[in-house]
């Protein structure tokens, strides 16, 4: 039987970066690489009503009962990673016994994971890592969940012994576009209430994300040749760049934390004829996100009203909500239980809001309560991006106990 730490190694080389810009489901073909490759393992191990949905990339399992119980809990993580930065052909390396220092991640291109940076690194002294080469993403998000959820699943078959009730499994694609739920076979899947298994530092737990929409911000101008230009031209980057500064500049991501909502401009390009902007919009209490979406229609109005009407257009879409209304109070208990186990295995828990969100946010207003579990990992979308070995063998083990009956 492999280790977490071997399965993930072998997953996050698969290449399985989703992409914004397709428009398909999967957003990219390259998904259903590891989904087969799970599927396969899969039936290899011996689980249950193992299915494979080729066309949208979902990778469905179950574990038979061994005792009475009736009720399903299911476990689920993402197979994609994020579009930001490259995962193709990761390098993953492991750093045993580290001792608390910046990580040369490549010499020739100067990339240190520094402490100074990245102070959480300091507990980790004596640890073993898995760190990147500095010129890809590692895959931790969400291949770590992936990993821990497969060695769970093979030792719940494999040890007999270990009492449990029925168990489902499912791996799906396009998370990190938010779209990993869009063709979701609740039904299939079969659980009563689940965990994702997505979050980071070991020990954290969460069952309250942002509500989030996206904006698309699309600018008119009037391009005329600059020497005849006053009075007549309309340059739609400096409008897009005057639009932007009627948000709140203290409601940026890098100026936000905890429960703090922001604006986020995620993308701007085009031309002095047309610009193109695209932001999110976060906030975990359902009053203040309703007030940023009107924050930023006022922008666009005002703007208007200065240039001429559709100088500014401006498209919002929700994409998901705070799943905190679905877990409590009802199901409070997968918090509790979780925190149980958590100490169980001499780990403090930390019951935290995700700065984000999951499968398990849209799966708790499908029906099925889902909050999220830790992986191991930090620094998600990122070259500095690493995972502890000894978190995720924990989690292995917490996984099995929330299994277990």
């Amino acid at each position: 039987m492999e280790t977490v730490t071997e399965k993930f190694l072998r997953y996050v080389k698969v290449d399985t970066q989703s992409s914004v810009e397709t428009g398909t489901s999967p957003s990219t073909e390259k998904q259903k690489d590891l989904g087969r490759i799970l599927y396969q393992e899969l039936k290899e191990m011996g689980a249950d009503n193992v299915f494979f949905d080729e066309e949208n990339c979902y990778v469905y399992a179950g574990i038979p009962a061994n005792c009475e119980e009736t009720k399903t809990i299911g476990f689920i993580a993402h197979m994609d990673t994020a579009p930001v930065i490259s995962g193709k052909e990761v390098k993953p390396r492991i750093v045993e016994n580290y001792d608390g220092g910046d990580i040369l991640l490549n010499e020739k291109e100067k990339i240190v994971l520094e402490v100074g940076t990245y102070p959480e690194l300091k507990s980790y002294v004596g640890k073993t890592l898995i760190v990147t080469d500095g010129t890809t993403l590692l895959g931790a998000d969400d291949k770590a969940g992936v990993a821990e959820i497969m060695v769970m699943a093979e030792t719940l078959l494999t040890h007999p012994e270990i009492k449990h009730g029925p168990v489902a499994l499912a791996f799906t694609s396009d998370e990190e576009i938010g779209t990993g739920m869009d063709h979701f076979d609740v039904e299939r899947f079969g659980a009563d209430y689940a965990y994702t298994v997505d979050g980071g530092a070991l020990g954290e737990l969460e069952y309250e994300n942002f509500n989030a929409a996206s904006a698309k911000v699309l600018v008119h101008g009037v391009s005329v040749h600059p020497g005849e230009a006053k009075n007549k031209m309309k340059n739609a980057f400096l409008i897009a760049m005057e639009f932007n500064g009627l948000l709140p500049k203290e409601q940026r991501p890098e100026c936000t934390e905890g429960y703090e909502g922001f604006f986020h401009l995620e993308e701007m390009g085009g031309t002095i004829e047309e610009t193109k902007m695209s932001y999110i919009i976060r906030d975990h209490d359902s009053g203040k996100f309703e007030e940023k979406k009107q924050c930023i229609t006022q922008a666009a109005r005002k703007i208007n009203d200065q240039y001429g009407a559709h100088t500014v257009e401006l498209t919002i879409e929700d994409s998901y909500y705070n799943m905190r209304e679905k877990i409590e109070p009802e199901f409070m208990f997968l918090i509790e239980n979780a925190k149980k186990h958590l100490q169980e295995l001499s780990v403090t828990p930390k019951v935290c809001p995700i700065r984000g969100g999951t499968d398990g946010a849209r799966l708790s207003f499908m029906g099925i309560p889902c909050p999220n579990l830790c992986t191991g990992g930090h620094n998600f979308h990122g070259r500095y991006e690493y995972c502890c070995v000894e978190s995720m063998e924990k989690i292995v083990q917490l996984l099995v106990k929330l299994a277990e009956r």
